[in-house]
């Protein structure tokens, strides 16, 4: 593994890394916005691709800069840290707000765009994932222990959790009780509610992976299955079960899947 600072023009510095080799496949988490996201999976997809993962900004290692915070910034971001690493082509994995990110880079630089994986991702929000998100962004202005409770306890599958419970005390040990990482947290959430890709989906020509999970309680099944009717030609996989956090839960499943179809080694995937 490589690390570098990726330095975007409003003056964000942006942890970068670089695993493994092959085909470049850029990782994008969603609303956490971490590159140790993906870490359960590097083992298992380094060994076919290079890899490359980043802190967004102002998360973890990342500083804020001073440009607003939107999706078509952190899609911006994704292509600064592209540019920096010299990769003009690639294939794009994004999970989550990630999958939005990604959904915006196909639409408008579809030259950079190989394939497409969009994981947990949305074409837009509809009343479910409103309610729920604004709801979680009230929880974390008043009470940021429970917003912290409550996203662990929404993001895994509960037997899994059950038996993961260490995910549980690590992810709720430290809540965004400073007033800084709250506003980036919930700026984050204000440009995830306010994303909606229904004008630009028509221009995403990528040869195109929907994922996503049965039991999904943060961006449900039925949002992967309305995505994936919008884009032409996409491919729909649901998985029976592993929450949304899925890519760490049944990292088992979803890295093999990933690397199989990214090699066109799977043969066409229905649901």
């Amino acid at each position: 593994m490589t690390e570098l600072v990726v330095t975007t023009p409003d003056g964000a510095k942006l942890k970068a890394r670089r695993h493994g080799q092959g085909q470049p496949l850029v990782l994008v988490s969603g609303l956490g916005g971490t590159a140790g996201f993906w870490d359960p999976a590097i083992a298992l997809l380094g060994s076919e691709f290079e890899l490359i993962t980043f802190d967004q900004r102002g998360i973890a290692g990342s500083s804020r800069g001073s440009a607003p915070v939107d999706i078509a910034q952190l899609a911006a971001d994704v292509l600064t840290v592209c540019d920096t690493m010299g990769v003009e082509r690639a294939d794009f994995l994004g999970h989550s707000t990630g999958g939005c990110i990604v959904q915006t880079i196909a639409a408008t630089a579809p030259e950079r765009v190989g394939n497409l994986v969009l994981s947990a991702a949305w074409l837009r929000p509809g009343n479910y994932l409103k309610a729920l998100f604004e709801f979680r962004l009230r929880l974390l202005a008043t009470d940021p222990a429970a917003y912290a409770e409550s996203a662990a306890l929404l993001s895994y599958a509960p037997e899994w959790l059950e038996a993961n419970w260490t995910k549980y005390e690590r992810a709720t040990a430290t809540p965004p009780t400073d007033p800084a990482k709250q506003a980036i947290v919930a700026e984050r959430i204000r440009a995830l509610l306010a994303y909606d890709g229904s004008d630009q989906i028509g221009r995403v020509a990528a040869r195109t992976l929907v994922l996503g999970a049965r039991d999904d309680m943060i961006v449900p099944a039925f949002l992967q299955e309305d995505l994936a009717a919008e884009l032409a030609g996409a491919e729909l996989r649901l998985l029976p079960d592993g929450g949304h956090f899925y890519p760490g839960s049944r990292t088992e499943t979803f890295a093999p899947l990933v690397a199989d179809w990214l090699s066109g080694r799977a043969e066409t995937m229905t649901s």
